[in-house]
Protein backbone atom coordinates (compact mmCIF):
# COMPACT_ATOMS: atom_id res chain seq x y z
CA UNK A 1 0.00 0.00 0.00
CA UNK A 2 1.33 3.40 -0.91
CA UNK A 3 0.80 6.37 1.38
CA UNK A 4 1.40 9.99 0.52
CA UNK A 5 0.42 13.31 1.99
CA UNK A 6 -1.01 16.36 0.27
CA UNK A 7 -1.17 19.78 1.92
CA UNK A 8 -3.13 22.82 0.79
CA UNK A 9 -3.79 26.28 2.22
CA UNK A 10 -6.77 28.57 1.99
CA UNK A 11 -6.88 32.16 3.21
CA UNK A 12 -9.66 34.41 4.44
CA UNK A 13 -9.43 37.95 5.78
CA UNK A 14 -11.83 38.63 8.62
CA UNK A 15 -13.00 42.08 9.67
CA UNK A 16 -10.81 44.42 11.65
CA UNK A 17 -10.74 43.79 15.40
CA UNK A 18 -9.27 45.56 18.37
CA UNK A 19 -7.68 43.98 21.39
CA UNK A 20 -8.78 44.86 24.90
CA UNK A 21 -5.91 47.36 25.03
CA UNK A 22 -7.29 49.08 21.91
CA UNK A 23 -4.60 47.85 19.54
CA UNK A 24 -5.90 47.87 15.97
CA UNK A 25 -5.47 44.41 14.51
CA UNK A 26 -6.76 42.64 11.44
CA UNK A 27 -7.46 38.95 11.83
CA UNK A 28 -6.79 36.45 9.06
CA UNK A 29 -8.03 32.87 9.04
CA UNK A 30 -5.64 30.45 7.41
CA UNK A 31 -6.84 26.89 6.74
CA UNK A 32 -4.22 24.16 6.61
CA UNK A 33 -5.57 20.99 5.00
CA UNK A 34 -3.73 17.72 5.53
CA UNK A 35 -4.76 14.87 3.23
CA UNK A 36 -3.54 11.31 3.73
CA UNK A 37 -4.04 9.01 0.77
CA UNK A 38 -3.94 5.21 0.92
CA UNK A 39 -6.76 2.68 0.78
CA UNK A 40 -8.95 5.48 2.06
CA UNK A 41 -8.62 9.18 1.47
CA UNK A 42 -9.16 11.42 4.49
CA UNK A 43 -8.56 15.08 5.13
CA UNK A 44 -8.10 17.12 8.27
CA UNK A 45 -8.66 20.87 8.15
CA UNK A 46 -6.78 22.84 10.78
CA UNK A 47 -7.69 26.54 11.09
CA UNK A 48 -5.32 28.98 12.71
CA UNK A 49 -5.15 32.75 12.85
CA UNK A 50 -2.56 35.41 12.25
CA UNK A 51 -3.00 39.06 13.13
CA UNK A 52 -1.38 42.20 11.75
CA UNK A 53 -1.65 45.82 12.75
CA UNK A 54 -3.52 48.68 11.14
CA UNK A 55 -1.21 50.61 8.78
CA UNK A 56 -0.72 54.35 9.28
CA UNK A 57 0.98 56.73 6.87
CA UNK A 58 2.76 59.83 8.17
CA UNK A 59 3.70 62.81 5.96
CA UNK A 60 6.26 65.42 7.02
CA UNK A 61 6.04 69.19 6.62
CA UNK A 62 7.70 71.77 4.38
CA UNK A 63 11.53 71.88 4.57
CA UNK A 64 11.23 68.83 6.84
CA UNK A 65 11.95 65.11 6.58
CA UNK A 66 10.92 61.78 8.05
CA UNK A 67 13.51 62.26 10.82
CA UNK A 68 11.18 64.79 12.45
CA UNK A 69 8.53 62.10 12.77
CA UNK A 70 10.68 59.42 14.41
CA UNK A 71 9.64 60.18 18.04
CA UNK A 72 5.96 60.06 17.06
CA UNK A 73 6.53 56.90 15.03
CA UNK A 74 8.12 55.20 18.04
CA UNK A 75 5.18 56.23 20.21
CA UNK A 76 2.68 54.75 17.74
CA UNK A 77 4.44 51.56 16.65
CA UNK A 78 2.77 49.44 19.36
CA UNK A 79 -0.62 50.26 17.83
CA UNK A 80 0.10 50.74 14.13
CA UNK A 81 2.38 49.59 11.37
CA UNK A 82 3.73 53.06 10.59
CA UNK A 83 4.92 54.07 7.13
CA UNK A 84 6.67 57.30 6.14
CA UNK A 85 8.90 58.61 3.37
CA UNK A 86 10.66 61.79 2.30
CA UNK A 87 8.96 63.99 -0.26
CA UNK A 88 11.03 64.41 -3.44
CA UNK A 89 14.00 66.69 -2.86
CA UNK A 90 13.82 66.38 0.92
CA UNK A 91 15.90 64.54 3.49
CA UNK A 92 18.88 63.87 1.26
CA UNK A 93 16.87 62.15 -1.48
CA UNK A 94 18.73 64.18 -4.08
CA UNK A 95 17.89 67.20 -6.25
CA UNK A 96 14.34 67.48 -7.58
CA UNK A 97 13.42 69.80 -10.43
CA UNK A 98 10.53 71.68 -8.81
CA UNK A 99 8.27 71.39 -5.79
CA UNK A 100 4.49 71.32 -6.28
CA UNK A 101 1.40 69.88 -4.66
CA UNK A 102 0.92 67.67 -7.71
CA UNK A 103 4.47 66.28 -7.44
CA UNK A 104 4.14 65.55 -3.72
CA UNK A 105 0.68 64.05 -4.14
CA UNK A 106 1.97 61.79 -6.92
CA UNK A 107 4.91 60.69 -4.76
CA UNK A 108 2.48 59.83 -1.96
CA UNK A 109 0.20 57.86 -4.27
CA UNK A 110 3.18 56.00 -5.75
CA UNK A 111 4.35 55.08 -2.24
CA UNK A 112 0.88 53.77 -1.33
CA UNK A 113 0.73 51.66 -4.49
CA UNK A 114 4.27 50.32 -4.01
CA UNK A 115 3.45 49.05 -0.52
CA UNK A 116 -0.12 48.07 -1.50
CA UNK A 117 -1.61 49.91 1.48
CA UNK A 118 -5.38 49.63 1.98
CA UNK A 119 -7.85 51.08 4.51
CA UNK A 120 -5.16 53.60 5.27
CA UNK A 121 -5.41 56.46 7.77
CA UNK A 122 -2.89 59.26 7.28
CA UNK A 123 -1.33 61.82 9.60
CA UNK A 124 0.03 64.92 7.88
CA UNK A 125 2.04 67.57 9.68
CA UNK A 126 1.83 71.11 8.27
CA UNK A 127 2.34 70.80 4.49
CA UNK A 128 1.95 67.03 4.82
CA UNK A 129 -1.66 67.54 5.86
CA UNK A 130 -2.26 69.75 2.85
CA UNK A 131 -0.81 67.09 0.55
CA UNK A 132 -2.96 64.37 2.15
CA UNK A 133 -6.21 66.29 1.68
CA UNK A 134 -5.26 67.37 -1.83
CA UNK A 135 -4.62 63.74 -2.79
CA UNK A 136 -7.90 62.63 -1.22
CA UNK A 137 -9.75 65.35 -3.16
CA UNK A 138 -8.31 64.03 -6.43
CA UNK A 139 -8.64 60.32 -5.63
CA UNK A 140 -11.50 59.82 -3.15
CA UNK A 141 -11.07 56.71 -1.02
CA UNK A 142 -7.28 56.87 -0.98
CA UNK A 143 -7.44 57.38 2.77
CA UNK A 144 -9.73 55.87 5.35
CA UNK A 145 -9.21 58.84 7.68
CA UNK A 146 -7.11 62.00 7.65
CA UNK A 147 -5.47 63.80 10.57
CA UNK A 148 -3.75 67.13 9.98
CA UNK A 149 -1.67 69.16 12.43
CA UNK A 150 -0.64 72.77 11.97
CA UNK A 151 -1.72 72.79 8.34
CA UNK A 152 -2.14 76.21 6.76
CA UNK A 153 -5.36 76.25 4.76
CA UNK A 154 -5.69 79.93 3.89
CA UNK A 155 -3.43 81.11 1.06
CA UNK A 156 -3.20 84.36 -0.87
CA UNK A 157 -0.39 86.22 -2.59
CA UNK A 158 0.02 88.43 0.48
CA UNK A 159 0.21 85.45 2.86
CA UNK A 160 2.67 83.64 0.58
CA UNK A 161 4.92 86.72 0.40
CA UNK A 162 5.00 86.86 4.20
CA UNK A 163 5.89 83.17 4.51
CA UNK A 164 8.60 83.39 1.85
CA UNK A 165 10.45 86.04 3.88
CA UNK A 166 11.22 83.32 6.44
CA UNK A 167 12.84 81.09 3.80
CA UNK A 168 15.88 83.17 2.86
CA UNK A 169 19.01 81.01 3.26
CA UNK A 170 21.48 83.89 3.63
CA UNK A 171 19.48 85.49 6.45
CA UNK A 172 19.03 82.14 8.18
CA UNK A 173 22.78 81.50 8.01
CA UNK A 174 23.49 84.92 9.48
CA UNK A 175 20.82 85.15 12.17
CA UNK A 176 20.01 81.52 13.01
CA UNK A 177 23.20 79.53 12.28
CA UNK A 178 22.07 76.57 14.41
CA UNK A 179 18.93 76.22 12.27
CA UNK A 180 21.01 76.52 9.10
CA UNK A 181 23.21 73.67 10.30
CA UNK A 182 20.12 71.61 11.14
CA UNK A 183 18.81 72.10 7.60
CA UNK A 184 22.21 71.20 6.16
CA UNK A 185 22.26 68.00 8.21
CA UNK A 186 18.72 67.19 7.10
CA UNK A 187 18.95 67.88 3.38
CA UNK A 188 22.65 67.98 2.60
CA UNK A 189 25.29 70.69 2.86
CA UNK A 190 24.88 71.72 -0.77
CA UNK A 191 21.15 71.07 -1.16
CA UNK A 192 19.41 72.73 1.81
CA UNK A 193 19.43 76.18 0.19
CA UNK A 194 17.79 74.74 -2.92
CA UNK A 195 15.11 73.14 -0.74
CA UNK A 196 14.29 76.56 0.74
CA UNK A 197 14.27 78.26 -2.67
CA UNK A 198 12.00 75.63 -4.21
CA UNK A 199 9.70 75.67 -1.18
CA UNK A 200 9.42 79.45 -1.56
CA UNK A 201 8.38 78.96 -5.21
CA UNK A 202 5.79 76.39 -4.08
CA UNK A 203 4.28 78.83 -1.57
CA UNK A 204 4.13 81.62 -4.15
CA UNK A 205 2.27 79.24 -6.46
CA UNK A 206 -0.13 78.31 -3.66
CA UNK A 207 -0.73 81.99 -2.99
CA UNK A 208 -1.81 82.48 -6.58
CA UNK A 209 -3.71 79.21 -6.95
CA UNK A 210 -4.67 77.53 -3.65
CA UNK A 211 -5.26 73.80 -4.09
CA UNK A 212 -7.77 73.46 -1.25
CA UNK A 213 -10.64 75.92 -1.59
CA UNK A 214 -13.71 75.51 0.67
CA UNK A 215 -15.52 73.93 -2.28
CA UNK A 216 -12.75 71.35 -2.73
CA UNK A 217 -12.66 70.58 1.00
CA UNK A 218 -16.42 70.07 0.99
CA UNK A 219 -16.06 67.26 -1.56
CA UNK A 220 -13.83 65.26 0.81
CA UNK A 221 -16.00 62.73 2.62
CA UNK A 222 -13.60 60.74 4.78
CA UNK A 223 -13.49 61.53 8.53
CA UNK A 224 -10.91 64.24 9.13
CA UNK A 225 -9.46 65.49 12.40
CA UNK A 226 -8.02 69.00 12.09
CA UNK A 227 -5.54 69.73 14.90
CA UNK A 228 -3.90 73.02 15.79
CA UNK A 229 -1.46 73.99 18.51
CA UNK A 230 -2.82 76.59 20.89
CA UNK A 231 0.35 78.71 20.52
CA UNK A 232 0.87 78.16 16.78
CA UNK A 233 1.98 81.52 15.36
CA UNK A 234 1.94 80.39 11.73
CA UNK A 235 -1.61 79.07 11.42
CA UNK A 236 -4.71 80.84 12.73
CA UNK A 237 -7.56 79.34 14.72
CA UNK A 238 -10.04 80.92 12.30
CA UNK A 239 -8.65 79.33 9.14
CA UNK A 240 -8.36 75.94 10.86
CA UNK A 241 -11.92 76.07 12.15
CA UNK A 242 -13.15 77.17 8.72
CA UNK A 243 -11.43 74.19 7.12
CA UNK A 244 -13.03 71.78 9.62
CA UNK A 245 -16.45 73.30 8.86
CA UNK A 246 -15.90 73.10 5.08
CA UNK A 247 -15.00 69.42 5.27
CA UNK A 248 -18.04 67.17 5.00
CA UNK A 249 -16.90 65.07 7.95
CA UNK A 250 -14.39 67.33 9.66
CA UNK A 251 -13.67 67.97 13.32
CA UNK A 252 -11.47 70.63 14.92
CA UNK A 253 -9.42 70.21 18.10
CA UNK A 254 -6.92 72.48 19.83
CA UNK A 255 -3.75 71.10 21.43
CA UNK A 256 -3.12 73.02 24.69
CA UNK A 257 0.17 74.93 24.97
CA UNK A 258 1.44 73.51 21.66
CA UNK A 259 3.46 75.55 19.16
CA UNK A 260 3.90 75.01 15.42
CA UNK A 261 7.20 73.04 15.31
CA UNK A 262 6.37 69.37 15.75
CA UNK A 263 9.54 68.94 17.81
CA UNK A 264 7.96 71.19 20.45
CA UNK A 265 4.68 69.29 20.70
CA UNK A 266 4.07 66.62 23.33
CA UNK A 267 4.55 63.31 21.53
CA UNK A 268 2.38 61.40 24.01
CA UNK A 269 -0.55 63.82 23.72
CA UNK A 270 -0.39 63.87 19.92
CA UNK A 271 -0.08 60.08 19.72
CA UNK A 272 -3.12 59.68 21.95
CA UNK A 273 -5.16 61.97 19.68
CA UNK A 274 -4.17 59.86 16.67
CA UNK A 275 -4.93 56.56 18.41
CA UNK A 276 -8.31 57.71 19.66
CA UNK A 277 -9.42 59.08 16.30
CA UNK A 278 -8.22 56.11 14.27
CA UNK A 279 -9.35 53.33 16.60
CA UNK A 280 -12.67 54.59 17.95
CA UNK A 281 -14.29 56.67 15.19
Amino acid sequence: MKLFVETTFSFRLNSQRRTMSGTSLKKCRLIFTLTVCGLYRSSLKIPFYICYMQPLLMLHGAIGSVDQLIPLKEELRSEFEVYSFNFPGHGGTGPFESFSMDAFAKATLDFIKTYQLKNLPVFGYSMGGYVALYLESMYPGTFQKVITLGTKYEWSEEIAAKEVKMLQPDIIEQKIPAFAQQLANRHGATEWKNVLDKTASLLISLGKHPSLSPAVLHKINCPTLVLLGEKDNMVSVEETQNAAVALTNGRYELLPNAMHPIEQISVSILAEKIKTFCLTH
